[in-house]
């Protein structure tokens, strides 16, 4: 039988909170104390932005960070910084090694781990447009596994607009404190799993997610903080839409 899952905390950091009006959420600025200067230099958006909503929601879940797993799901994770080296080597000039890096899917994991002094395990995940959903599906595994508390981000940053428009046309990122324990959790969730129908939620919202791949978590975040009750919540947009039920108290 499956554990209950729970959710103690959770955050959204978003450059751009306009966007979050339609959705009657709001989102945290990107806290720039959180990584030291000499760090910070290196630091693209996503890691900034990603940080920014991990530390808001292990706040909120008053959790122990030096000891919570996590995973760290992204499309593109270091685009623009990938990119940049990409575009280097027809000119065959010599690469960076800070860059590079810094070009790593795990580079945000990475700085985190750094930040926190946590040497527990971390995941890193990038699966298209089912990126969410399989950072969620792959954080419920590891608590029904063994784990007691997981920590799940979801980030992506402004994509190159050569590269995949309209994909990355805005900056997004959320963050989930799941945990096997019930005590002051905001709501709990069931397996994901996937369904051949339409996501029914907010119409603007496939179109959002087109320009901020990690706003897919927005239908998860709103059951949160807006519904009362058991709602079916999509995790995607495209294809077989996988989806998890939300229960508030």
């Amino acid at each position: 039988m499956n554990k209950p899952i729970y959710i103690k905390g959770s955050a959204i950091c978003c450059p751009n909170p306009s966007i979050l009006d339609d959705y009657a959420l709001q989102g945290m600025d990107v806290d720039k104390t959180l990584i030291p200067a000499t760090l910070r230099r290196r630091t693209s958006l996503t890691t900034r932005i990603a940080i920014t909503a991990a530390d808001g929601a292990c706040r909120q879940a008053q959790m122990d960070v030096k000891t919570l797993p996590s995973v760290f799901a992204s499309l593109g994770g270091e685009i623009q910084v990938t990119d940049a080296l990409c575009r280097l080597l027809p000119k065959d000039e010599l690469l960076s090694p800070t860059q590079f890096h810094n070009s790593v899917h795990n580079t945000t994991a990475g700085y985190w781990g750094i930040l926190q002094q946590c040497q527990a395990a971390v995941t890193a995940i990038a699966a298209v447009d089912d990126t969410f959903a399989m950072g969620l599906l792959e954080a419920w595994t590891q608590l029904q596994l063994n784990a007691t508390n997981v920590l799940l981000v979801c980030y992506d940053e402004e994509w190159p607009p050569y590269l995949a428009p309209p994909i990355g046309q805005i900056a997004f990122a959320s963050a989930f404190v799941l945990s096997t324990e019930k005590s002051d959790s905001l709501a709990s969730i069931s397996m994901p799993e996937t369904e051949n129908l339409a996501a029914d939620y907010h119409k603007q919202w496939p179109e959002l997610v087109n320009s901020a791949p990690a706003a897919a978590s927005i239908p998860l975040l709103a059951a949160i903080s807006q519904s009362k009750g058991k709602v079916r919540v999509p995790l995607n947009t495209k294809g077989a839409i996988w989806f998890t039920y939300c229960e508030t108290p």
